[in-house]
């Protein structure tokens, strides 16, 4: 009978990983268009030819924010301009030195959107977005019309000084472990809205991505961004609609938490959904019939 150890088995996923990472780089399908910012490319997806734009920001660690918004923007383009933005080191967008502050990337998004000729926009952000656009609003009151957060993370929320582990996230990748997991795991866009090219983008995507030097530095960064975010409110005359999912076991009081940052503002609403983090991926109909409700009203 013959053994392998340890070491081999894993130098066998490390060459396989590097092997097929380096073929899923020539597999990668183009898609949105890319603006110029700071002498770096953005990509972003931008989709429906109408007046009011709506804005998208994705949360932390996804990889591809244009494919992964899409039953989202296939349910708000036949009323708006819809522009899902990939920030840098996100999707098809380049990798960036510059740190990944709230500040950094709000600017550069800021920067994106002048390059289109965006003036004034609905600014829609999933998960940490939320506290990127308290940042972002306080930039560029003039430009925002209002907030949008889905299942957005919010200032002094419980455990948000935790660290991530991304040491060991880089090291896993690297070994070709994550790889090796993930072959074994269930799909996890089984059952959503995305064809079967559009799942495999988004798999290459993640796994070019997710380790990668930006999205790392993003990570990293974290828990200092909702340090510096501590306190923060949206202006008081900004409307604001909040989408929270309602049984999160992961932060204490996660509901409670956005009643008081919707209770901030002069208009603000709160709308409780059933559902996990990425609230888009299956209630995209009910989130665009409920924020096209408030922005008319």
């Amino acid at each position: 009978m013959t053994f392998v150890t340890p070491a081999v088995a894993v130098g066998a996923m490390t060459t396989v990983n590097a092997v097929a990472t380096n073929s899923e780089a020539s597999q990668i399908a183009a898609y949105g268009q890319r603006v110029s910012v700071d002498g770096r490319e953005m990509n972003v997806v931008v989709s429906g030819d109408h007046e009011q734009t709506i804005v998208m920001l994705p949360g932390l660690g996804t990889a591809a924010p244009g494919l992964d918004f899409g039953p989202l923007i296939d349910q708000f383009d036949d009323d708006y301009r819809v522009i899902a933005v990939e920030p840098f080191g996100t999707g098809l967008s380049d990798g960036t030195d510059a740190p990944r502050t709230s500040e950094n990337i709000s600017r550069e998004v800021h920067e994106a959107l002048q390059q289109l000729g965006v003036r004034q926009y609905v600014l829609m952000g999933h998960s940490i977005a939320g506290i990127y656009a308290l940042t972002y609003a306080s930039l560029f009151p003039h430009e925002v019309t209002a907030f949008v957060g889905i299942d957005n993370s919010v200032p002094d929320q419980p455990g948000s000084d935790e660290p991530i582990p991304t040491d060991a996230m880089v090291l896993l990748n690297d070994l070709g472990i994550t790889r090796a997991l993930q072959a074994i795991s269930p799909d996890p866009y089984e059952g959503l809205p995305y064809g079967e090219q559009t799942k495999q983008q988004l798999r290459m995507l993640a796994a070019r991505n997710t380790t990668a030097s930006t999205m790392v530095d993003e990570m990293q960064r974290a828990s200092r961004n909702f340090q510096d975010a501590s306190g923060a409110r949206f202006p008081a005359s900004l409307p604001v609609l909040l989408f929270a999912r309602e049984n999160d076991t992961d932060v204490a009081g996660w509901v409670a938490l956005h009643d008081r940052q919707a209770a901030s503002v002069d208009r603000g609403e709160l709308v409780v959904m059933a559902g996990d983090h990425y609230l888009h991926h299956t209630l995209s109909a009910q989130i665009a019939a409920e924020t096209k409700r408030f922005l008319d009203g």
